[in-house]
């Protein structure tokens, strides 16, 4: 089975269609998830609108990339650091 990715916007607008009485089972039908999925969404992103959600998705990838960048850092001074040691 292929892995379906869906955009804020979409994960959005299937919560607020849940939010508006639909019921769960018919909207995972509809979009074609699972039950855990929908859950897993609604925590995540309960009561967000669709641009609240999209700047979060977009601090986490800065977030990330600001972390691997510190990773990358911390591992060059180590390296520099290692090299004066040996050189004296």
């Amino acid at each position: 089975m292929k892995k379906k990715r869906f955009s804020v916007e979409q994960i959005v607008a299937v919560l607020k269609q849940a939010e508006l009485g639909v019921p769960v089972a018919e909207v995972i039908r509809k979009v074609g998830i699972s039950e855990q999925t929908f859950y897993r969404w609604k925590k995540q992103y309960v009561g967000m609108e669709t641009d609240q959600a999209r700047q979060m998705k977009q601090l986490q990838e800065e977030n990330s990339r600001l972390k691997q960048l510190v990773a990358d850092l911390s591992l060059d001074k180590t390296m520099l650091q290692d090299v004066l040691r040996k050189k004296f």
